[in-house]
């Protein structure tokens, strides 16, 4: 289950017949309904304007917010790996990840779903490799996205790449 997200063309602000309006207030925020996740931000200073699309005398540009609402399950550390993972009571679902990866950010969706769907049966974490290559190094990951199941503080199955749910899904219900 993956998203696309189109490509919006917008013509310069000197192309377009409101450019004489007045410029949008430096507060305001103007949000596409149609376009989840995209809203128009002002800048506020000249640096910002050379590495964004001007789209308004006032200075504003699209930003999108699509990325934060991938956020849902927890990210999990060195300090904290022993107790949240290897000593849970209930199985752990670990994604190995990365912000830079592709295919990572299509999982995500379905992680956050799977947490959703067994909240009490199952524990769902997020692990940086960039952030903590330790933990990455200690679990043999050289793909990312890599899924892992843990139970009882043992590693039991791995899933590499960007899989559909019901893949994930199997390999849940085998350890519940």
């Amino acid at each position: 289950m993956a998203g696309v997200l189109e490509t919006l063309m917008i013509p310069r602000a000197s192309a377009l017949p409101s450019a004489s309006l007045p410029p949008v207030a430096a507060s305001a925020s103007v949000r596409f309904p149609e376009l989840r996740g995209l809203k128009m931000q002002p800048t506020r200073s000249s640096a910002k304007l050379r590495t964004t699309h001007k789209l308004a005398r006032g200075g504003s540009r699209i930003v999108c917010e699509a990325q934060d609402t991938a956020v849902g399950v927890a990210a999990v550390t060195d300090p904290d790996w022993q107790s949240l993972v290897l000593e849970s009571d209930v199985p752990v679902l670990v994604e190995f990840w990365a912000p830079w990866c592709g295919p990572c950010r299509m999982i995500h969706p379905v992680i956050d779903k799977l947490a959703k769907d067994y909240a009490g049966k199952l524990k769902c974490f997020k692990v940086n490799t960039d952030d903590c290559s330790t933990i990455a190094t200690q679990y043999g990951i050289r793909s990312i996205p890599t899924v892992i199941i843990f139970k009882n503080g043992e590693k039991k199955e791995a899933v590499i790449g960007a899989v559909p749910e019901t893949t994930l899904t199997t390999c849940i219900e085998k350890y519940l």
